[in-house]
């Protein structure tokens, strides 16, 4: 079965940055669009960011756009969350994500994405 490995998060400053990155372990992403979500203490899992991967093209949660990146590197076979400006309300698990069925396209609604990862804390504190 599909596993997504996941890297990168930890604690920074507001205002600073990090990158994660999602990996298949045995699979090529080229068969699979990837979705970052989040989910802060209390509140529900929201989707961040998403890529295609039949044109490369990305979608990003409101809340994101302008300070989030998503990136594929085909010869690493691995996707990218490049986050800046980030402040307290980033502070949340992050997971990624593949679209449930082969070809489906990429979705910010939790609910169409499975193969979630493990999950990495990402903390903005001063």
């Amino acid at each position: 079965q599909l596993q997504l490995v996941q890297s990168g998060g930890g604690l920074v400053q507001p205002g600073g940055s990090l990158r994660l990155s999602c990996a298949p372990s045995g699979y090529s992403l080229d068969y699979y669009a990837i979705g970052w979500f989040r989910q802060a203490p209390g509140k529900e899992r929201e989707g961040v960011a998403c890529i295609n991967n039949k044109d490369g093209t990305t979608y990003y949660a409101n809340s994101v756009e302008g300070r989030f990146t998503i990136s594929r590197d085909n010869a690493e076979n691995a996707d990218y969350l490049q986050m800046n400006s980030l402040q307290p309300e980033d502070t949340a698990v992050y997971y990624c994500a593949t679209d449930r069925y082969l070809w489906q396209g990429c979705s910010l609604d939790p609910n169409n994405m499975d193969n979630y990862s493990n999950g990495t804390l990402v903390t903005v504190s001063s």
